[in-house]
């Protein structure tokens, strides 16, 4: 398959290198010496500055203000801002625009797409559902009664809650037994959000649903909408955790060519060079599924597999993969690793949050198993 990148993907990525030149985690403090969360809000100084390159509506209808790219080319501004631990809700912005694009009615279309990619409206998505490990779609019940849909259930964990001006909500309707996304505005009645902390330190939201109201036309019921929508939230994930890891990757090679011991350079003794290069070879694997997965959903292309099959691939490179990058680099770091005044912990602790998202290895390789055997290759 060709990886060559369109001109377009690459002056996205150019754009997006440019906003986040100035962006350092540097001057962030460990979460482990807070008492409470990083921040109240995330960064909305960089926010303005990536709607300003036209990076918030990168895959929006040229109708709606947007370029009309694919999937691939949100990957691609994902890896970059990953590099520099950027605090926006981009990827669940953008996710929730397309799907509201590819699936919503034209009068919610009309409403909200060119707001949410100059970025003065924010959306997000509860995926996590109630526990973290089930369907996010089986943590909310929706039932239609007469002009508007009735929610009630919780959802966990849900990124910049406390900060977005909507929640895509997945839910099950009691009628049909389908998956419906609710869009729930910020502070709705019968809509309440409990503070939670990640693993990064960035403020999460416990959304709970009680009755919760929303008129039809804020609720997206055609078939896989939630599936596509999830796919792509995984797939933008795995993306976070390459740039990540790349980044990660490079400071394990500028501080072990510095390092000396017994007046040579670390990264010149045998043990070093081998444990960079497995990592090398780990990020690569994770480049070559994302990028799989990527295609598969911005061209909806036919395979022997579901696109499914691909995100699961991607998901199991990207939650090993950068697991062992960051756990390389602070044992070649050495105590050097744990020190708050060097970024290395921020990158150790968003990893772990990424690792936790995407769900561990081998549960990926059996949906990827049941797969296999519901669609035998030739």
């Amino acid at each position: 398959m060709d990886f060559t990148f369109t001109e377009e993907h690459q002056a996205a990525v150019e754009a997006a290198k440019a906003v986040f030149a100035g962006v350092a985690p540097d001057g962030v403090p460990s979460p482990a010496l807070t008492a409470g969360a990083v921040a109240d809000d995330f960064d909305r100084v960089l926010w303005s500055r990536l709607a300003e390159a036209d990076l918030l509506s990168l895959l929006l209808d040229a109708r709606h203000g947007g370029a009309g790219l694919d999937a691939v080319a949100l990957c691609l501004v994902l890896r970059e801002s990953a590099k520099v631990l950027a605090r926006v809700p981009l990827l669940e912005n953008t996710a929730a625009a397309v799907a509201v694009q590819a699936y919503g009615g034209e009068e919610l279309k009309a409403d909200l797409l060119a707001r949410a990619g100059r970025g003065e409206a924010v959306l997000t998505v509860a995926a996590s559902g109630r526990t973290g490990h089930d369907g996010a779609e089986l943590a909310v019940t929706a039932r239609q009664e007469s002009d508007a849909w009735v929610l009630d259930g919780l959802q966990t964990a849900v990124p910049w809650a406390r900060n977005a001006d909507f929640v895509l909500v997945p839910a099950l309707s009691t009628g049909s037994g389908r998956s419906v996304l609710a869009l729930v505005p910020s502070g709705h009645e019968g809509a309440v959000l409990a503070e939670q902390i990640s693993t990064t330190g960035e403020l999460l939201g416990e959304l709970r649903l009680d009755s919760v109201r929303i008129p039809a036309r804020d609720v997206i019921v055609a078939d896989g909408a939630w599936e596509w929508l999830r796919n792509l939230l995984t797939t933008g994930t795995c993306a976070l955790a390459l740039g990540l890891g790349e980044r990660v990757l490079g400071m394990t090679s500028e501080y072990t060519s510095k390092r000396e011991q017994f007046g040579f350079p670390v990264a010149t003794f045998q043990a070093v060079a081998v444990q960079a290069a497995d990592r090398y070879i780990d990020l690569r694997a994770m480049e070559a599924t994302l990028w799989q997965a990527a295609w598969r959903i911005g061209t909806g292309a036919g395979g022997a597999l579901p696109a499914s099959g691909d995100v699961a691939v991607a998901k199991i490179w990207a939650s090993e993969g950068v697991r062992r990058v960051v756990q390389t680099a602070q044992h070649l770091h050495g105590g050097f690793g744990a020190d708050t005044d060097y970024s290395l912990h921020r990158y150790h602790a968003w990893a772990k949050h990424l690792e936790l998202s995407l769900g561990p290895a081998a549960a990926h390789e059996e949906a990827l198993g049941d797969l296999l055997a519901a669609h035998p290759l030739a």
